[in-house]
C-alpha cells in the first residue's frame, strides 16, 4: 500500500508527535508498505530551524526507507499571534505544493494539530482520489481557548469552522482516547467515522533497565532517589510547581529532582530556581538538576535511571489532553506521579494502568509529600513500576497499534 503521512512534525524533532509519526512511518515500511512523509523543516521545540535545514525551501530525504519531503515554514523563536498564523499558513501553502509532487497515495494520514492543514489534505485527497484519515492528537481550537492561548473571537470562529471542515471532509477520524471520541460525538460527528487507536510505545526500545547505569554516573546521580521530568516545558505544564516542591525537599539530599528539556526553556526555569529564597539563600542546596534533551539512543537508560517519572498539567488544561510521555513512563517500568486534573484523560489513563499516583495540579505541597512518601516506600515504587510495564505491554504495544492502522487503512482503501 502507498501511504502518505501529512505531519508538521517528524524526525529529528525529539518530542511530541514527531517520534510517534517517525515510528509509525518506519514501522509501516518494515511491513512492506511504501511511505512518503510531507513535513516542515525541523524546528520543535526550539522554534528555530535546525542546522543543516536552514535557508531551504524544499528538501527531500530518504530516512530508514521513508521518503521525507520537507518544506519551508515561517518560524520565530518567540512568536506573537501573527507569527503563529504565518507559521500555519506557510505550512499549508508550501506543504501542498510538495505533496502534489510524488506518487499517488492509496491513503492519506493527516495529523492535527495544526488544524488548517486539513484544507490542503482534503484537496489533495480529492485530486488524487485518495481517502483521508485525520489523526487527532489534540482537539482544536477548544484546547487552545481553554488555556487562553487563543482569545481573539474572530480567530476562534475561523478555527471552529476549520474544525468542522476537517471532520466533515475526512473519511475516518482516529482518536487517541475515549474522551476524544466522546467530544466528537457531542459535536455531531457520526460514530462510524471515529476509530480509537491509542498512542503507542516501542516496548522493545523503551524497557526497564538497571537503575544504576551510565546516565546516572554521567550526571552524578549514583545512589540518589531520582524524580524525573522529561519533555516539553511550556504554558500547560507548569514546571514551577516542581521547583517549588523541590524547595520543600532540600533537607533530603538523597532525593534528586531532574528536569530534562529544551535549553532555552531550561534557562528560564533556572532563573526561576535561582530566585527562590530557599536556593538564593542556601547555595549548598543542589537537589535540582536541569539537563538538555538527550540523544535518542540514551533514552532507555535515561528513563531507567529514574525512580519516579513526573507527568504535569496545569489545572486549566482541557480534560481530554493525553501526554505521550505517559506510555513511555509506563513502558520504562517506573512509577508515575501525575500532577494533573483528576477528571482528565491523563488521570484516568494513569489510574487505570495501576502504575502511578494522581495528585492535584499546581500543588507543590502535595507533590513534595507524595515524592517523600514514595522515597520512604521502595516496595510500593517497585510495584507501581511493574504494573505500569504490564499495562504498556497489554495496551500500548507498538505492534498492536501498527495492526490497527493497517486494518484502518484497509477499510478505506479503494478496490
Amino acid at each position: 500500500m502507498r501511504i502518505l503521512i501529512y505531519s508538521y512534525n517528524y524526525y529529528p524533532e525529539p518530542i511530541g508527535i514527531a517520534p510517534l509519526m517517525t515510528e509509525l512511518a518506519e514501522g509501516l515500511v518494515k511491513r512492506g508498505h511504501t511511505v512518503r512523509v510531507v513535513t516542515g523543516m525541523p524546528n520543535y521545540p526550539e522554534r528555530e530551524i535546525y542546522p543543516g535545514y536552514r535557508g531551504k525551501l524544499y528538501l527531500k530525504e530518504i530516512i530508514n526507507d521513508v521518503e521525507v519531503q520537507r518544506c519551508y515554514v515561517w518560524i520565530k523563536p518567540k512568536p506573537n499571534l501573527l507569527d503563529r498564523l504565518l507559521l500555519e499558513v506557510s505550512f499549508v501553502v508550501t506543504s501542498f505544493a510538495h505533496a502534489l509532487n510524488g506518487n499517488c497515495p492509496d491513503v492519506i494520514l493527516l495529523t492535527s494539530p495544526p488544524l488548517p492543514v486539513a484544507i490542503p489534505a482534503a484537496l489533495l485527497g480529492w485530486i488524487k482520489q485518495a481517502p483521508v484519515i485525520l489523526n487527532l492528537q489534540d482537539i482544536l481550537p477548544e484546547a487552545a481557548v481553554h488555556v487562553e492561548l487563543l482569545k481573539n473571537k474572530l480567530l476562534i470562529y475561523i478555527f471552529t469552522i476549520l474544525e468542522r471542515f476537517a471532520y466533515r471532509n475526512t473519511t475516518k477520524i482516529s482518536v487517541i482516547a475515549d474522551s476524544f471520541a466522546e467530544n466528537l460525538l457531542r459535536k455531531g460527528v457520526p460514530a462510524h467515522k471515529i476509530v480509537q487507536i491509542p498512542n503507542w510505545v516501542d516496548i522493545n526500545f523503551i524497557r526497564p533497565l538497571p537503575k544504576e547505569n551510565e546516565f546516572r554516573c554521567a550526571h552524578q546521580l549514583g545512589g540518589k532517589f531520582v524524580v524525573m521530568y522529561s519533555g516539553n516545558i511550556a504554558l500547560t505544564q507548569g514546571l514551577e510547581t516542581v521547583i517549588k516542591a523541590a524547595t520543600r525537599l532540600v533537607q533530603f539530599p538523597e532525593i534528586a529532582i531532574v528536569i530534562i528539556g529544551e535549553e532555552k526553556a531550561l534557562k528560564e526555569l533556572q532563573d526561576y530556581h535561582d530566585n527562590c529564597p530557599e536556593y538564593r539563600d542556601n547555595p549548598q542546596a543542589t537537589n535540582v538538576k536541569l539537563l538538555p534533551f538527550q540523544p535518542r539512543k540514551t533514552i532507555p537508560q535515561m528513563y531507567s535511571a529514574a525512580d519516579v517519572g513526573l507527568v504535569l498539567q496545569k489545572h486549566n488544561v482541557i480534560s481530554f489532553n493525553m501526554p505521550s510521555k505517559i506510555q513511555i513512563l509506563l513502558a520504562s517500568g517506573r512509577a508515575i506521579v501525575a500532577s494533573v486534573p483528576a477528571s482528565g484523560t491523563a488521570a484516568r489513563a494513569i489510574t487505570a494502568s495501576g502504575g502511578g499516583v494522581v495528585i492535584p495540579p499546581e500543588d507543590p505541597d502535595a507533590l513534595a509529600a507524595t515524592i517523600l512518601e514514595l522515597y520512604r516506600d521502595p516496595t510500593r515504587v517497585k510495584l507501581l513500576g511493574e504494573k505500569g510495564r504490564n499495562c504498556a505491554l497489554e495496551k500500548y504495544n507498538f505492534e498492536q497499534a501498527l495492526n490497527l492502522y493497517e486494518e484502518l487503512f484497509a477499510t478505506v482503501q479503494k478496490p
